[in-house]
């Protein structure tokens, strides 16, 4: 029980983060946070049925499905790729308005369609 309020306060304190946060390097961190809070989840619900790693050798029958953990591997790789890619994004508006406050950065957009 503890383990799910646990995940449950990292997923709201990284939501917060998304939401309240005007930086845009801060909001990237908050969701990679937020992405680790589903993929703990995702483990811990996984690691709840079955005791024994799934290497049919014996005759283990309480085996644990290895299927989440694979799944979320993947879901690793996926928060690392689409990190990157806003982590460039992020640059590429840092060269042209030189912040990456948000506001700042509208104020400017808005400045130049005037």
């Amino acid at each position: 029980m503890i383990a799910l309020l646990l995940i449950a306060l990292l997923f709201l304190v990284s939501l917060i983060g998304i939401i309240l946060s005007k930086n845009l390097i801060r909001k990237v961190m908050a969701l990679n946070m937020l992405n680790s809070a589903v993929i703990i989840l995702f483990i811990f619900f996984g690691s709840l049925k079955g005791t024994h790693a799934p290497i049919l050798v014996g005759d283990e029958t309480d085996i644990v499905d290895p299927v989440p953990q694979a799944l979320m591997l993947t879901a690793i790789v996926v928060g690392i790729c689409v990190t990157a890619l806003a982590l460039g994004f992020i640059y590429k508006l840092y060269e042209r308005y030189g912040t990456t406050e948000l506001q700042e950065i509208e104020q400017q957009v808005h400045r130049n369609d005037q």
